[in-house]
């Protein structure tokens, strides 16, 4: 049997749409047994009521392994811990994505080298904006060119937390592509263009103080907020709250904030705050994962 653990990601943090993602110390734990049955797909040891076709693990898996020529008759795929929550932009089809990958690698005899592993989980997820960090671990700026995913890491804070709101409603991928302008302007372009770079070096920096105005954005959030009721109204307590800054995570629903870590009351005083509103939200104080995706 392989195990495998995959941290959840949050990805554009603020301005790097499709490009930035910083992996969470909040996992799936996944475990893959080949066997000579028909598969078997559970959930924390329940029948899954998602068909194999449309499950991430088993079609990725699959996927490499019938590139290779390898013969299966079926699996037995169990999401023995599942915590990152689907359609609530915390990188749970990266999670399944990156399993399967690396399971098919594990089986095959780790033939592929890490980059393969990337460039493959990337090919499936169609970006690498999640996959990158959920593989890799901390905060990655990654990019295609041509079939290649060029990636760099950044550094993190050691002295900053991830406030992560999830509520009990979904925001589907395809809905926030699809409320997206075709087209930006030129001062739009440079907005986000400065905001990124200035985070990236304010990151690497640990110029924690310069975090709210180089996460702003005007290439996503503005267009999407609007799916996330309550928005504004919580992103403003969070900053009443001393939140150094505050993003949509993926494409949302889940809400982030980059907090102090000496900043001990804030989850407190923000789950009062949430327990006021409707949508039933859930608040993790969380640290960035450097270690990636692994075999246990």
């Amino acid at each position: 049997m392989i195990k495998i653990k995959v941290p959840a990601t949050t990805a554009n943090v603020g301005p790097g749409f499709d490009s930035f993602g910083i992996a969470l110390n909040l996992y799936n734990e996944i475990e893959i047994e080949e066997t000579n049955k028909q598969t078997e797909l559970l959930q924390e040891g329940n029948v899954s009521d998602i068909p194999k076709e449309k499950n991430l693990i088993y079609t990725s898996l699959t996927k490499v392994l019938d590139e290779h020529s390898y013969k299966y008759k079926g699996f037995r795929i169990n999401i023995s811990k599942c915590n990152i929550p689907i359609s609530r932009g915390l990188g749970s089809s990266a999670s399944c994505i990156t399993a399967g990958v690396i399971a098919a690698n594990k089986i095959l005899g780790n033939t592929l080298s890490e980059e393969d592993v990337l460039k493959t989980c990337t090919k499936i997820e169609g970006h690498p904006d999640n996959i990158a960090p959920a593989l890799l671990g901390g905060m990655v700026v990654s990019l295609m060119d041509n079939d290649n995913v060029i990636f760099s890491k950044v550094k993190v804070p050691n002295n900053v937390n991830f406030a992560i709101m999830i509520p009990e409603f979904k925001v589907s991928t395809e809905d926030a592509r699809k409320v997206l302008p075709s087209s930006y302007s030129k001062e739009d372009c440079i907005f986000n263009i400065s905001r990124a770079s200035m985070l990236i070096a304010a990151m690497n920096n640990g110029e924690i103080e310069k975090l709210r105005i180089c996460t702003e954005d005007k290439i996503h959030q503005p267009y999407r907020k609007h799916l996330i009721k309550n928005i504004d109204n919580i992103f403003n307590k969070c900053k009443e709250l001393g939140s150094l800054c505050e993003f949509i995570s993926g494409s949302g629903s889940t809400l982030a904030a980059i907090v102090k870590k000496d900043n001990k009351k804030f989850i407190n005083n923000l789950n009062n705050y949430l327990a006021t509103l409707d949508g039933n939200w859930k608040v993790h104080l969380l640290e960035a994962d450097y270690s990636g995706a692994k075999i246990l």
